[in-house]
């Protein structure tokens, strides 16, 4: 059962993006990266936004206590199966199924 709750999350997720979750996700990527939350987009990656790994550690503990969530280990690097920032649009679906799973 819980296998078809991930996969039925992860399939919503890829149609349906909370937008609180998302303007909240834009805002500390705005905040680290020294931009214009206008001027980020779902495509965008960390290299796009100008973050090095401090400011991709700040972006995590910032998720992690703004949505009350624990983001796994080495999850700062892009190949990470469990959680991706390969760009914003898979930042806010991880960060959408952590949530999911409090």
């Amino acid at each position: 059962f819980d296998q078809i709750k991930q996969l039925l999350i992860a399939t919503l997720g890829k149609i349906f993006m909370n937008p609180d979750t998302k303007n909240i996700i834009l805002e500390i990527l705005a905040e680290q990266s020294l931009m214009e939350k206008n001027d980020i987009t779902l495509d965008s990656t960390p290299e796009d936004l100008g973050l090095d790994s401090i400011n991709l550690v700040e972006v995590i503990f910032s998720l992690e206590e703004t949505f009350d969530i624990s983001i796994p280990f080495n999850s700062n690097e892009p190949a990470s199966p469990n959680f991706s920032i390969d760009n914003v649009r898979s930042l806010i679906k991880s960060v959408e199924v952590l949530i999911s799973k409090k």
